[in-house]
């Protein structure tokens, strides 16, 4: 009997609010800014089941954030997403953005800050869910406008909670960003850090030694060394893989090639999540759908995940308890 996980409380740790806004709210806003809309519209938000690559999947953002750079679609489209995964059971989810994505239109980075933060606040109001917000350093970025951004989080540790690093890893390595990540851990100031999905375990171990970073976004590629599974597995190293995604970016062959059972089952701590909610047309419950056809995951796996994201998240002390009992609770209800 399939396991109904909608109605289970789930936690999100990984996901980019310019790869999850609404189809429609790309249309609407479109229209109001006089944007040229491609028709049909979907092809150009949604990504094909395989992808060339990582930059090639990447692609699909650009359309978004050409409707993301006034201080009330940002508004909009944050307070959007926190519907959304409210909507699928989502009772705690960190949304990660890089605010200097969005200075197109005259905004600067503290004004983006605000307005995400503002419509991530609404959100929550409207469906009690919590929300983390993360903020983004971009691979392919100089070393300064990264300084620049661990600067911006750390001077709103009311809005942010952690930093994280993006981009196509295969083609930038995170070397420049480790004056960045140093402020950060200076300053106490959470971190995680892309690696593992377009490049191989060396750039898993870029974030470790050199980022410092305390979970890995993605992580797949540490299928391919022993060393740093069994290095993970004594830590408790957070991985944040998103099964879909990492399969139309091509970081795995295909879902039943995906490692994510196997290291499940070796005792590393894997977290699911959906990474890009409209470029991959996905959410968490089509997530443990899939890992439920692919590989019999059932209400076990899914709790565990979820304890394993209630652990991983970068929350106080006391949200962390409130998130692990109420987990607790819908698995002992009837």
């Amino acid at each position: 009997m399939s396991v109904d996980f909608k109605s289970l409380p789930k936690i999100e740790l990984h996901c980019h609010l310019d790869a999850s806004v609404r189809v429609s709210t790309v249309a609407d806003l479109g229209r109001k800014i006089g944007l040229a809309l491609p028709t049909p519209l979907e092809p150009a938000l949604i990504a094909p089941e395989i992808c060339i690559d990582l930059a090639d999947y990447l692609v699909r953002i650009e359309l978004a954030l050409e409707v993301m750079q006034h201080r009330d679609h940002l508004v909009r489209i944050s307070r959007e997403v926190v519907e959304d995964l409210a909507a699928d059971g989502t009772i705690y989810g960190e949304i990660r953005f890089a605010p200097q994505l969005h200075l197109r239109n005259g905004l600067n980075m503290q004004e983006v800050l605000n307005a995400v933060h503002e419509g991530l606040k609404q959100g929550e109001q409207q469906t009690g869910m919590k929300t983390g917000l993360i903020v983004c350093c971009l691979r392919f970025e100089p070393a300064e406008r990264s300084l620049e951004i661990a600067k911006l989080a750390v001077n709103n540790r009311d809005k942010v909670c952690a930093l994280d690093l993006a981009g196509d890893e295969a083609r930038y390595i995170g070397a420049p960003h480790a004056e960045a990540f140093a402020l950060a851990k200076r300053e106490g100031l959470r971190r995680t850090v892309h690696a593992g999905e377009a490049a191989g375990p060396e750039s898993i171990r870029e974030a470790l030694d050199l980022l410092g970073a305390e979970r890995i976004g993605h992580g797949v590629r540490i299928c391919e060394s022993n060393e740093l599974q069994d290095r993970a597995k004594a830590t408790r190293l957070p991985l944040e893989m998103c099964p879909l995604s990492n399969v139309q970016t091509r970081a795995a062959n295909s879902l039943p090639e995906h490692p994510i059972d196997n290291l499940f089952r070796k005792g590393l701590h894997i977290t699911v999540n959906t990474d890009c909610r409209t470029v991959s047309h996905t959410t968490l419950t089509t997530e443990f759908q899939l890992l439920e056809s692919t590989f019999h995951w059932g209400p076990t796996e899914f709790h565990q995940g979820q304890l394993n994201s209630a652990e991983a998240a970068f929350v106080s002390d006391e949200t962390r308890s409130d998130l692990l009992r109420r987990l607790t609770a819908a698995k002992s209800a009837p």
